[in-house]
């Protein structure tokens, strides 16, 4: 994995500082270039005013008496609210808090009044409890109050591995260190954020090998390199064949899914339908083939044709016992397969059943009620993904503005480009088409999701207000000619 893009949970920021600290770099020279870093963001946007500096007892803390000097140097009136007494203040933070010379105030409501600026530095990312008394009802105050508030590494309240929100209140500008946490993108944290901005305060990329990051952010530089594309003195047959099963009378997803899964790049598409739905299906496609099943064993008998190289089954198909039997034929074929839909609640009665049946390469897209009927809801997004991947063998796609794509080795990406315009109805058919497309192609099934998500997000935004799920597969050729360029560029 491309560790440029990682996301650092709390245990290994520490790490990254203990290392850093231990290869020669003081903890106070750091601390001094973490608030440097804030300070600087804040010159950036805005022209000097009043700034009150609300301080914890620790590191974070210790970030902002740096943030209150350095502004102070730079001719800004500031003022510091500190929760606590400053003796408590110890360690770098200690040696920082006796470098200010100005007075310090409780942290009470009160100590915002005249601020046009409040740069929050109470409780950093190893805050793990609901924020309650003064620095509630303190950050409750500067949030009415609709001055701009500037978060140092995260907002206070905001839990840094799971964005869960626990008293935080939403800040315009939040300024992080070496890399982002997951509170930066997972909801409801990142719209708590503001902007991120991720600043260097002289931790080397090169630690990244020892921290072993498992949690990364969803750019195209994690799996650019892997994404297939046409070659010269290739064809149709070398860029493989996707198959989807579809349903009726709910036609209209598997026809979509199909087009995304040509648009991704699959060589050759087919929908296998009910002979009933041939006509319906036939009258809207073209490129897309269609096989019409007269009974069960026709079905089984494509499956034996190996020139198949993926597979799709459930937008649109129905949860019955056909819809069963036929996922566990798909998973009994040791080719890569996408479940969706219908598919997963197919086996809400039996789970179990179908983590068996997952031996091989196998991409589940549920949407969280999708997700409730096979696993455990409870908890945070990215440990409910990561547990439902190790559980069930699959790569979990578990969708939503923040989508998290988790394999069961542990690994996750989060996705952050998807834009609000994809609720609506058959975006997420599109999605396990575009996913489909690119397992067909041979690509990688951790790597073609996070691929297939992102694609997904870009063709939305290209698109833009009033857009339907129709509109999706046409954008991708577009959104695919730019990564191309930006490549080689």
């Amino acid at each position: 994995m491309n560790f440029q893009t990682a996301l650092l949970d709390v245990r290994r920021m520490g790490d990254a500082d203990r290392l850093t600290v231990a290869a020669g770099t003081p903890a106070i020279e750091l601390m001094e270039n973490a608030g440097r870093a804030v300070a600087r963001e804040i010159e950036r946007r805005w022209t000097a005013r009043p700034v009150i500096v609300l301080c914890g007892p620790g590191n974070n803390g210790g970030d902002g008496f740096v943030v209150a000097r350095l502004l102070a140097e730079a001719g800004w009136p500031v003022r510091i609210a500190l929760f606590g007494p400053r003796d408590l203040l110890s360690g770098e933070a200690g040696h920082h808090a006796k470098l200010w010379r100005g007075d310090v105030e409780p942290l009470m409501p009160a100590a915002l009044d005249g601020a046009e600026l409040v740069v929050d530095a109470i409780f950093g990312a190893g805050f793990w409890r609901a924020l309650e008394g003064p620095a509630a009802e303190t950050l409750v105050a500067a949030a009415r109050s609709a001055v701009p508030i500037v978060a140092v590494d995260v907002p206070s309240g905001l839990m840094a591995d799971t964005g869960e929100a626990l008293g935080a209140v939403s800040t315009t500008l939040t300024v992080t260190f070496f890399r982002k946490k997951p509170c930066h993108l997972l909801l409801p944290g990142r719209l708590i954020c503001g902007e991120v901005v991720v600043t260097d305060i002289g931790i080397s990329a090169s630690v990244l090998e020892q921290l072993a990051p498992d949690t990364f952010e969803n750019v195209p530089e994690l799996w650019l390199s892997a994404l297939p594309r046409p070659h010269d003195g290739g064809n149709k047959y070398l860029r493989g064949h996707a198959l989807i099963s579809g349903g009726y009378p709910m036609t209209g997803a598997a026809r979509m899914a199909a087009r995304a899964a040509a648009r991704a790049g699959a060589g050759l598409t087919t929908i296998a339908v009910p002979e009933i739905a041939l006509p319906i299906y036939a009258a809207a496609l073209t490129s897309i083939m269609v096989r019409p099943l007269a009974s069960p064993k026709d079905f089984d008998r494509l499956l034996d044709d190996l020139r198949f190289s993926a597979f799709l089954i459930g937008p649109g198909f129905g949860t019955g016992e056909e819809t069963r039997a036929r996922v566990l034929a798909i998973l009994g074929s040791d080719r890569p397969a996408v479940l969706d839909a219908d598919a997963l609640t197919a086996f809400q009665d039996d789970p179990p059943a179908l983590d068996r049946a997952i031996v091989g390469a196998c991409v589940l897209t549920p949407h969280d009620g999708e997700f409730a009927r096979l696993f455990d809801p409870t908890g945070d997004k990215l440990t409910r993904a990561r547990s439902a991947a190790r559980r069930s063998g699959a790569i979990i796609v578990l969708k939503g503005t923040d989508t998290v794509i988790a394999a069961p080795d542990g690994r996750a990406i989060i996705n952050a480009n998807a834009p609000a315009t994809l609720g609506t109805a058959g975006s997420g058919d599109v999605l396990s088409g575009i996913v489909l497309g690119l397992l067909a192609q041979g690509m990688e099934p951790f790597l073609a999701a996070a691929a297939a998500v992102w694609l997904h997000g870009a063709a939305a935004t290209a698109f833009g207000p009033g857009l339907i799920a129709e509109d999706l597969p046409d954008l991708l050729p577009g959104v695919l000619r730019r990564l191309y360029e930006w490549e080689f560029r």
